[in-house]
Parts: C-alpha cells; sequence; structure tokens
C-alpha cells in the first residue's frame, strides 16, 4: 500500500518531532509544539485513517490521545514525547 499525501506529511512531521524531542528533552520527557494544522494531520493519521502501522516510525512504540484529546502522546525507547498545539 502506498501512502497519500495526507499520510506521507504526518510521517515527514513525526520524523521531525523524534529528531526535535532529543533538543528539547528534560529526561525522559520532551515537549514538542506544532501548529493546529501539523497536530491534526499527524492526529487524522494515527486516530482517524486506519493508517497500517507499518507507516508508523518505528520508534514510536505506543501513541495515545490525553488532555481531553488535545495532546498526542508518543512513546519511544528514549522519551516519553507530547505533541501539544502552538
Amino acid at each position: 500500500m502506498d501512502p497519500g499525501l495526507h499520510v506521507k506529511q504526518a510521517i515527514n512531521h513525526l520524523e521531525r518531532v523524534l529528531s526535535y524531542a532529543t533538543f528539547v528533552a528534560e529526561g525522559r520527557k520532551a515537549v514538542v509544539h506544532l501548529t493546529l494544522e501539523d497536530w491534526h494531520v499527524v492526529a487524522d493519521m494515527l486516530f482517524h485513517m486506519e493508517t497500517p502501522r507499518e507507516f508508523v516510525p518505528n520508534q514510536i512504540s505506543q501513541f495515545r490521545l490525553d488532555g481531553d484529546n488535545q495532546v498526542i502522546e508518543l512513546d519511544t525507547e528514549e522519551y516519553d514525547i507530547r505533541l501539544e498545539i502552538a
């Protein structure tokens, strides 16, 4: 299956988030802010589009919504990342 443009954009955002987390992490915790539009692209891919797990970057072991569905949490081997809307 070839991912569509929306999924490709979300993958790109997630890869950037994973790279950026290294710079903002305090211990295991990292908070990354995305624009409203970028946050929704990622949320769509992870929670609304039935995207196959193989398209989610391998570093992400788990993901979920939190904070009254306003925060995406990503778990990796190194970090617990919170994606918030800027």
